[in-house]
Order: C-alpha cells, then structure tokens, then sequence
C-alpha cells in the first residue's frame, strides 16, 4: 500500500467512525427527548382557591385534628384569635380547638393567588369569620387579612405556612 492510499484510507476510515459517532448521539438523543420526564403542570388558581374551600369546610366540623390534617407537619400558623405563634400539629390542634368552639364560618372577601410552581402556591387577600359566643349565642364578624403558602408533598396539598391578623383599622 503506497503512502497515499495509507492516508486515503485513514480519512476514510475517520470520516466513517465520526459518521457513526454522529448517527449514534442523534439516537441517543432522540430516545432521551422521547422518555424524558414530563414536567409537573402547574396548578391553576381555581385548583388553589379550592384550597381554602376545603379548609373552611373542615372548620364546619368542628374536629380540630381534621383541620390540622390540611397543615404539613412543619407548618407554621401565626392565627387570628390568638398571639401565640403555632410551629407543630400539637400546637395547630391546640388552637383550632379553641377556636372551633365559636362555631367559625369563614368567607374569602379579596383574594389574590400566586402559583409558584408546580408544587407550590400564594394565596392571600381578606376574609371574615361570622363566630357565635358559645355562652350567649351572640354573633359576631371578624375581618381578617389573610395568607397560605401551599406545597404539594407526596402529591398532596399542604399548608405550610398561614398568617391571619385582625384588620387594624376595623
């Protein structure tokens, strides 16, 4: 074989491996885009307002610990009726079994939603609660501002964090 067919044949030879080397990382990459994971969808803001239907709903009956099911483990409620910071489910249990006995019924006035990704989510705004004096019976209506912070653990909806303050100025 004469020098230049060496080289003839060596370019060949590398234009073919590259050639295979090409076709085979297109391959590659077209099975890893067709079985790449599908990314999350995003909740919408319907999906998160219901949120709170389903937490106000829990209020009506009237079992804390069914309330406290809807907050994650290390949930955070900074509550209205109360100036004591609630950090776990003892806690959270503690609280809305004091505040359940006013027979709650709470209503979203303003509301503005935040999705933050496709497991977590803002809601925040004003809400009022009609409470009914255990002792009297009486009524009455507390106006609040309000803000959950919702993540999805274990493909579950959970509160993670829920600040309401009484209005300063009602």
């Amino acid at each position: 074989m004469t020098r230049k067919n060496r080289i003839r044949a060596a370019i060949v030879t590398a234009t073919a491996l590259a050639t295979v080397g090409t076709v085979t990382a297109g391959v590659s990459m077209a099975g890893a885009e067709h079985h790449a994971p599908k990314k999350p969808k995003k909740a919408s803001e319907k999906q998160i307002a219901a949120l709170f239907d389903g937490w106000n709903k829990s209020l009506r009956t009237g079992d804390a610990k069914k309330v406290a099911d809807r907050y994650a483990k290390d949930a955070v409620l900074l509550p209205t009726v109360s100036n004591k910071v609630r950090t776990d489910r003892a806690g959270i249990v503690d609280y809305f079994e004091h505040f359940l006995a006013n027979k709650p019924v709470g209503k979203k006035i303003e509301t503005h939603i935040n999705i933050l990704d496709s497991n977590s989510a803002l809601d925040a705004g004003v809400y009022e609660f009609t409470l009914t004096d255990p002792k009297t019976g009486k009524k009455r209506v507390v106006e609040a501002r309000y803000t959950y912070e919702y993540e999805k653990r274990n493909g579950v909806w959970k509160i993670v964090n829920h600040h309401s303050s009484a209005m300063p100025e009602g």
